[in-house]
């Protein structure tokens, strides 16, 4: 049965029936494990994806790719899929977060073949769901300089996340009846992001000292890179 795209990527990725095959006229990439460790092939091009070229862009997972649940893992296939597909590293950049969040952590090795498939019109579709969820900076599209550069917002219908694109790193802001909830997670390996710290202030007052706050901390708990 071949897989349809017009379908919900969640379901669109997964055919029980389909066998580990081919097909010269489509991209597709299928994962497996080896001897317990994951593998992604590029069937269309008879190769094995590398996490290397991702690990330019993001670097969540040096260890290499994981599917199944949110994670860094996940985040770096999700990141080496897009950027392998799209060839654009500021779409891999913008969309891998939700794209591990809607397609890479659906995927599980079942069916027959006891392997996932994906095709270039399961990941087209995927984007083509995200444009309802554009990037905006915290002060509602026009550039600031409040965040640091690695930072960026996105707009909920409740709330409104501040993504680190760098780490898995977020700041939630949330309104409740009379006061401000803010949250700062890491989700790393964990199903469930691990609250790392928060703040509270009344509905009244501009959030913006305490994202900041919240920011500046998130770049304390992360330590810089040795110069080798």
């Amino acid at each position: 049965m071949k897989t349809d795209s017009t379908n919900h990527p969640r379901a669109a990725v997964q055919d029980d029936s389909e066998q580990c095959q081919t097909n010269a006229d489509h991209v597709e990439y299928v994962g497996m494990r080896v001897d317990g460790t994951p593998v992604v092939l590029k069937l269309t091009e008879h190769e094995r994806l590398s996490p290397d070229r991702s690990l330019d862009l993001v670097r969540h997972s040096p260890a290499g790719f994981e599917w199944g649940y949110t994670g860094s893992g996940p985040a770096q296939l999700a990141c080496a899929l897009l950027l392998d597909y799209f060839d654009d590293e500021s779409v891999a950049h913008q969309y891998y977060i939700q794209f591990r969040n809607e397609v890479v952590s659906q995927l599980a090795c079942d069916g027959p073949a006891d392997c996932w498939h994906l095709t270039g019109d399961d990941i087209e579709a995927a984007l083509g769901e995200f444009q309802d969820h554009h990037a905006l900076t915290p002060d509602g599209g026009v550039a600031s300089t409040s965040l640091p550069a690695n930072w960026s917002a996105v707009s909920r219908t409740d709330r409104t996340v501040f993504q680190r694109q760098d780490i898995d790193h977020y700041v939630v802001l949330g309104d409740g009846s009379d006061e401000w909830l803010l949250l700062l997670c890491a989700q790393g390996d964990r199903a469930y992001p691990a609250p790392l710290d928060h703040r509270t202030l009344p509905v009244e007052n501009d959030p913006a000292s305490a994202v900041q706050a919240l920011v500046a901390e998130s770049n304390d708990l992360v330590e810089p890179e040795e110069d080798i």
